[in-house]
C-alpha cells in the first residue's frame, strides 16, 4: 500500500502543475488585465472616457505616459516574460506562498481563511444534510421498489433537483425572511450583530437560525443523485444470490440489509465522497452566497475573476485542486476498507 500511496503523490505533481499551466496560459490571452483595469479607471479620472481591453497590446494604456505605463507593469509584475512570471508563481506556490491579491492589498491565504467560516459552514452542513437525507431515503425506496412511496418520493426528489437553487432562495426569502408574507428568518449574514454578546446556546440557535434558508436551497437539489444512486445500487445487490441465500438461513431482514448488502452497497457511494465534499466545501454557490449576504469563497471567486485579481484565482485554484487530489486519495484508500478484495499491490505494478 506504502508503494501505491507513493505513486499517486508523485502523479499529484504533474496534475497539479498541468493545471496550473492550463489555467496561466487562459488568462494571458483574456483582455481587461489589471494594467488595462487601472489604466482605464485613471483615464476615467482625468476625464478619458473608458477604454477597451485588448489583451497584451495595453489598448487602454493609448495617450498615457509611457513612463507610468510601466510602473504599473512593474506593480503587478507584468514586466517579466510570461515564463518567467509562471516560474516564479510555482516556486511561490511550492513554498504555500499564494502570493499578494492585486486590489484587496491581502495575502490570499488570508483572504481565504477570512472567508473559510462561512464555505464551512455551508459546505459541512449541506454535505452532511445531503448524505444523511439521501443514504437513509435510497435505503428505503430500494426495500420498497415499486410501491406508492418509491413513486411519490422519486417525483418529488426530482422536482427539488429540477428547481435552481436561487429560484427556490428568492422564493423562501418572499415568503419568509419579511417579504411579502412572513418574516420568521434574517435576510443577511452569517450571525446577528450582538452574537459576541449572547450565551453559547443563543450563539448556536442564531447561528443555525441564519444558515436555514441557505441551507434548504442548497440541499434540496444536492441529495437528489445520491439518492438515486442509492437506491439503485441496493435494488442491484438486494437481487443477487448472497442475499437469497442469507434470507434462506433465516436471518432477519435488517439483519441482511445492514449487514451483507449495506457493505458491497457502499462502494459507489464512497467514490462520490470526494467531490461531493470538494464541491460541497470549496465550489460553493456564488448566487446563493449574494442573495443571503454570505461572504464566502464562492463569492470571493467571482469577485477575483471579474476583476482579473490573478493571485487570488491561481492561489485558491492551487490550494482547493491540492485538496480534492489529497481527498481523492483518500477516497481511493477507503476502498481498501470497504472491500478488502482490493489489492493495491498489483495496481501500483
Amino acid at each position: 500500500m506504502f508503494a501505491y500511496i507513493l505513486k499517486r503523490v508523485l502523479l499529484m505533481l504533474p496534475t497539479l502543475l498541468g493545471v496550473l499551466l492550463l489555467t496561466f496560459v487562459v488568462i494571458q490571452f483574456v483582455p481587461g488585465g489589471p494594467v488595462e483595469q487601472y489604466m482605464a479607471e485613471a483615464k476615467a479620472g482625468l476625464g478619458g472616457g473608458g477604454a477597451e481591453g485588448g489583451g497584451l497590446s495595453y489598448r487602454g494604456a493609448q495617450g498615457v505616459d509611457p513612463k507610468r505605463l510601466e510602473q504599473i507593469k512593474a506593480l503587478y509584475g507584468f514586466d517579466r516574460p510570461a515564463p518567467e512570471r509562471f516560474w516564479l508563481m510555482v516556486q511561490q506556490f511550492a513554498r504555500f506562498d499564494l502570493g499578494t491579491s492585486f486590489f484587496q492589498n491581502k495575502a490570499v491565504s488570508a483572504l481565504v481563511l477570512e472567508k473559510l467560516p462561512v464555505s464551512i459552514s455551508l459546505g459541512l452542513w449541506t454535505f452532511l444534510l445531503s448524505y444523511g437525507i439521501a443514504v437513509p431515503l435510497g435505503v428505503a425506496k430500494a426495500v420498497r421498489a415499486g410501491s406508492r412511496f418509491d413513486l411519490v418520493t422519486t417525483l418529488l426528489v426530482l422536482v427539488g433537483y429540477a428547481i435552481p437553487g436561487f429560484v427556490l432562495g428568492i422564493l423562501l426569502i418572499v415568503l419568509f425572511a419579511g417579504g411579502s408574507f412572513f418574516d420568521w428568518f434574517p435576510l443577511r449574514g452569517l450571525t446577528s450583530d450582538n452574537w459576541e454578546e449572547m450565551a453559547w446556546p443563543a450563539r448556536i440557535a442564531d447561528y443555525f437560525w441564519h444558515l436555514t434558508l441557505p441551507l434548504v436551497c442548497l440541499t434540496i437539489g444536492a441529495f437528489a443523485v445520491t439518492t438515486m444512486l442509492t437506491k439503485n445500487t441496493f435494488v442491484e445487490e438486494i437481487r443477487k444470490q448472497y442475499v437469497l441465500v442469507a434470507r434462506a438461513k433465516g436471518l432477519s431482514q435488517q439483519r441482511v440489509l445492514y449487514k451483507h448488502i449495506f457493505r458491497n452497497a457502499l462502494i459507489p457511494l464512497v467514490t462520490g465522497f470526494p467531490a461531493a465534499f470538494v464541491g460541497a466545501f470549496f465550489a460553493g454557490s456564488v448566487l446563493i452566497e449574494t442573495l443571503f449576504s454570505l461572504d464566502g469563497l464562492g463569492l470571493l471567486g467571482y469577485e477575483a475573476v471579474i476583476r482579473r485579481d490573478y493571485p487570488v484565482v491561481l492561489g485558491s485554484l492551487y490550494l482547493f485542486t491540492l485538496i480534492g487530489l489529497a481527498v481523492k486519495l483518500v477516497s481511493d484508500l477507503l476502498y481498501r476498507v470497504v472491500d478488502p478484495r482490493v489489492q493495491f499491490g498489483s495496481v501500483a505494478k
